[in-house]
């Protein structure tokens, strides 16, 4: 191994004091941020609020102190058909209530996967990366779906937020080290598995409602519609409630990504080990497409005044008060004279970027036929961006966007024909899987 000359740094110091960009910038870095001094003036009218085409949707949502992004960008998504049908101004569907299913099956989801490795050794690469990871506020599409799919929707009156269910990391907690527990008593004690695991499950289930509340079984809906009248629904289900007002429209669309790397071929379907929430659920499927093609069926969709949930990187290039994301808005390789390029594959395969946060796409702007920014409705209140809106660059987009779901009018024959082909299964910690972390 080389070590680190101290002659060599004293070099290096008198050729940064000699050189006058450098101390400009030292200057400089003293009272600013790296972003606030690499902002590029001349971009900003490319990242302005206006688009060729603009979906009307409801004010944004607010995850709160949570990861629950995918969730509330898929009610999000079934709000907007739901207010369209009774013209309604403002409307949300309860994310409490999807919340706590998503929480209590994958407990039961992470039982029943550590049971696979109860004779394995304790450094087993999945073992560990099971119980490390433990399970947490993120999500997946098919994960998303697998829930309403059981347990239905209830609006949001029905079953409001808790202090705990908007702030969520000391709850996490406490359920991971009960989880942990399990999988220390259950391997030093194998005969006792199962009651190990029944007095878990209970203990957690009662643990979740002090948290989150009880779900309602019946509720009322009342609404005012686009007429001015008031309405009552009165005594209903989640599910008839999920049925009466999505219907089976859910299984019309799939979920796509674009992930350039040598193990994952396009034109092929995936899937990742040990990931889910619903046991008997749908199970996480993608079809992965180049990223032209995923861009083009997106636009398609938005033409067809239907919204785009999506998955995305949105830990670069951002800046949230603006509500922008927009990587050619910024030039730190000609302050720093530095090279920092990294190719979408590499940046995914050595984790410099990964899949964190579930937006819906709402709009977008074109020039000479092709899109140049997008409109994101967002989940982290109206105090951020425009009134909780973002805008997103073309260029931002291809670097860091991974996933959309598309309904299936939008695929090819030869792409459905793909879709019904047996996923190859990715390793537990591929960063496919990562926005369920």
């Amino acid at each position: 191994m080389n070590k680190i000359d101290i002659l060599e740094l004293e070099k290096w110091n008198k050729e940064l004091d000699q050189d006058p960009i450098n101390l400009v910038l030292k200057r400089a870095l003293t009272k600013n941020e790296i972003q606030t001094i690499a902002l590029k003036q001349e971009s900003t009218p490319l990242t302005t609020f206006k688009f060729s085409k603009e979906i009307k949707t409801l004010p944004v949502a607010n995850q709160q102190k949570t990861g629950r992004c995918w969730i509330f960008a898929g009610l999000n998504v079934l709000r907007e058909i739901i207010a369209k049908r009774y013209g309604l101004k403002d409307f949300e569907l309860s994310q409490n209530y999807v919340a706590f299913f998503d929480k209590l099956e994958k407990i039961n989801y992470f039982l029943n996967s550590v049971d696979d490795f109860i004779n394995a050794d304790k450094d087993d690469r999945t073992l560990q990366h099971l119980v490390r990871v433990g399970i947490q506020d993120g999500g997946q599409w098919d994960m998303f779906v697998a829930l309403i799919e059981k347990y239905g929707i209830v609006p949001k009156d029905a079953m409001d937020e808790t202090a705990n269910s908007s702030s969520t990391r000391i709850m996490n907690q406490f359920i991971n080290l009960k989880l942990r527990q399990y999988v220390s008593n259950s391997r030093k004690n194998k005969s006792s598995k199962e009651k190990y695991k029944a007095q878990t499950i209970k203990e957690l289930y009662g643990f979740l409602i002090s948290n989150f509340g009880n779900p309602p079984k019946v509720f009322d809906f009342e609404y005012v519609d686009k007429e001015g009248q008031y309405n009552l629904n009165e005594n209903t289900t989640p599910a008839a409630f999920f049925k009466e007002y999505i219907g089976d429209k859910l299984n019309d669309y799939v979920s796509l990504i674009h992930a350039p790397t040598d193990d994952k071929p396009f034109n092929k379907t995936y899937t990742v080990a040990y990931l889910g929430n619903v046991i008997e659920g749908r199970k996480i499927k993608y079809l992965n497409i180049k990223m032209e093609d995923l861009k083009a069926k997106i636009i398609a969709q938005l033409n067809d005044d239907e919204v785009v949930w999506f998955g995305s990187d949105v830990g670069h290039y951002g800046d949230r008060d603006l509500g922008v994301w927009a990587d050619d808005r910024y030039d730190y390789e000609k302050i720093f004279r530095l090279d920092f390029n990294l190719d979408k594959a590499s940046m995914l395969d050595y984790g410099h970027s990964q899949m964190n946060h579930a937006m819906v796409i709402t709009g977008y702007a074109s020039k000479n036929n092709l899109p140049i920014k997008y409109k994101i409705e967002n989940s982290w209140g109206d105090k951020a961006g425009k009134k909780g809106y973002f805008v997103a660059s073309d260029s931002w987009f291809d670097k860091f966007v991974y996933q959309a779901v598309i309904n299936k009018k939008y695929l090819s024959e030869s792409e459905l024909k793909i879709w019904e082909e047996e996923p190859k299964i990715l390793k537990p910690w591929d960063p496919m899987g990562s926005l369920a972390k």
